[in-house]
This record gives C-alpha cells, sequence and structure tokens, in this order.
C-alpha cells in the first residue's frame, strides 16, 4: 500500500478554497484575537506591505519584501513569498507557507539568539587567561 500524503487544510477549508476566499470570509476562519486584529489594522498599518505583496507578486517590485510588521498575520495572498521580517537587529527571510496561515509574522523571526561565546578577551580574569595558555 502507498501512503498518500495529507493535503493541508485550514479549518477544513483546502488552500484553494482559502485562496479563492475574500479577506472578511477568510477573517471568518481564524481565531478571534486575529480576526479583531485584521479587522481594526488591514486598513491603515499593513497597507504598504500588502501592496509590495501584490507588486511582487505580479513581477513589477524587484527588491526583497522587508517589513517591521511583526504583528501583521499571515494572510492568503502572501502564501509562496519570501518576506524579510525585521527580528531587531537584522531582517530574516522568511518563506510564507499553508502552515503559517494565522499566525504572527513576528512568530518566524525569532528576536533571541543563542549566546556563543569565545576564548576570554582582554581585561578577563587571572583565572581564565591561565586556562586558554594551557589549551594550547
Amino acid at each position: 500500500r502507498i501512503k498518500m500524503p495529507k493535503q493541508f487544510t485550514y479549518r477544513g477549508k483546502t488552500v484553494e478554497e482559502i485562496m479563492k476566499m475574500d479577506l472578511n470570509q477568510y477573517m471568518e476562519l481564524v481565531p478571534s484575537r486575529q480576526r479583531r486584529t485584521l479587522k481594526r489594522n488591514i486598513a491603515k498599518a499593513y497597507k504598504p506591505l500588502l501592496e509590495k505583496i501584490r507588486k511582487a507578486r505580479q513581477g513589477s517590485y524587484k527588491k526583497p519584501i522587508k517589513t517591521h510588521a511583526r504583528d501583521m498575520v499571515i494572510i492568503p495572498d502572501m502564501i509562496g513569498t519570501t518576506i524579510h521580517i525585521h527580528s531587531g537587529k537584522l531582517f530574516t527571510p522568511i518563506l510564507i507557507t499553508e502552515e503559517m496561515l494565522g499566525h504572527y509574522l513576528g512568530e518566524f523571526a525569532l528576536t533571541r539568539t543563542k549566546v556563543k561565546h569565545s576564548a576570554p578577551g582582554i581585561g578577563a580574569t587571572k583565572s581564565s587567561t591561565a586556562i586558554a595558555s594551557k589549551a594550547k
């Protein structure tokens, strides 16, 4: 028996069905917090980002799409695009997939990274400098 890969659905709707919906119909599918965010902010705060995404899909916007709008809810228009999301220090490129629908952009661009320490620097304690000389 060959197992078929499971088709992705969001709240019982396939991706094709969701792509055909307008924004108001999509808002009925998402949880209440995301619905409220979309209802209030889609008009003013996210217009420039959505305009860049539409232009990029048409091919008239060639630059990478960069945004600071970490609180933007991922909508079906974004699927398949790479958006560079600001993480506080740099822009992290994120490819938007179907599984990300209904989540916020900021969830995928982490703001905290693991600290990577190397050898002790100048002015370190005497014991730490002794360790560095022994390792050689």
